[in-house]
């Protein structure tokens, strides 16, 4: 256990009196973010303008709401990758809704979750796939998601920019949507083509 002079928890427990009464000036109905600056200062906002703020707590009553929506079980904590998601989106340029609905729709945030065909991870990545994205370890939530965000990077460029087009190719592969010059006639991938724009849509509200 840490030892703290006596000056120390006086800081602390300032600390958490001011930011106690932060909380309780914002509003009821909304998330919370926060980060500490250089100098060890806490701020707290319910509108972050700087990339530095991360989700301290979330709205209760917003998050049930989108979960019962989305259908998410109650034992996934879609928070936990919130900071992993955040830095892949601004690595690169992959807005974070289409990440958050394609782990959505791949795994349920499970980051265990192994598909019928060998597919692992949060954002179900296939063997071969993995390799070539230099993802040692599927179920490493930061390194999946890394690869994961990375291929749906390199598949938006391919199809310039066409988000329908991108995930087709995420579902069937690359050759799949080139041989049919559009999403494929299969049934599961256009299922999943509109199931993963409809979780996007919905993360885009919230």
């Amino acid at each position: 256990m840490p030892i703290y002079q006596t000056n120390q928890i006086k800081s602390l427990a300032t600390v958490l009196i001011v930011s106690i009464l932060l909380i309780a000036c914002l509003p009821a109905h909304a998330d919370i973010y926060r980060y500490e600056d250089s100098e060890g200062i806490v701020h707290f906002t319910d509108a972050p303008t700087d990339k530095r703020f991360i989700v301290f707590m979330r709205d209760i009553k917003k998050d049930k709401e989108l979960r019962t929506r989305l259908k998410l079980s109650k034992t996934v904590n879609p928070a936990e990758y919130e900071s992993i998601i955040k830095n892949c989106s601004e690595k690169y340029g992959v807005n974070i809704p289409l990440i958050k609905a394609v782990i959505h729709a791949e795994s349920g945030y499970n980051p265990n979750a192994v598909s019928v065909k060998g597919a692992s991870g949060l954002m179900q990545l296939m063997p071969g796939t993995a390799r070539s994205l230099r993802v040692t370890d599927s179920f490493n939530p930061k390194d999946n998601v890394e690869g994961g965000v990375k291929y749906l990077r390199f598949l938006l460029d391919t199809f310039r920019g066409d988000v329908s087009l991108a995930l087709a190719a995420y579902n069937a592969g690359l050759s799949k949507v080139a041989k049919y010059r559009g999403i494929p006639p299969y049934n599961e991938t256009k299922n999943y083509v509109n199931k993963v724009i409809s979780y996007m849509q919905s993360y885009q509200a919230n």
